[in-house]
């Protein structure tokens, strides 16, 4: 089944700055051959369920390996079983509803 998850990874622990591992959960996202979107507060990882949800547990497995005692991750999760759905899709179909809204005014 395919999903959109939007993920939020906090390490605990470790000071202010988390870019680092942020960085090493693109960096697994990555390897795993998933489409992702990082984003100011997390990141969208669109591909097959057991493939996200197995990239996130690896996440967490490396940002421990880093040091972080504790993880607290927020995650959002989205499926669609009436047609195929990406990330850019739903992205588009928004600008042009926007667009629409714009040449009205």
């Amino acid at each position: 089944m395919k999903v959109i998850v939007d993920l939020c990874v906090v390490p605990i622990g470790v000071g202010v700055s988390v870019s680092k591992y942020v960085a090493a959960c693109e960096r697994v996202l990555g390897e795993a051959g998933l489409q992702t979107r990082l984003h100011a507060c997390g990141t969208n990882i669109e591909g097959e369920w057991d493939a996200v949800f197995g990239a996130i547990k690896r996440c967490h497995e490396v940002v421990h390996q880093m040091g972080a005692p504790r993880i607290t991750s927020t995650i959002s999760v989205g499926t669609r079983t009436d047609r195929n759905q990406s990330m850019d899709d739903k992205v588009r179909s928004v600008e042009a509803k926007l667009a629409g809204a714009a040449a009205r005014d």
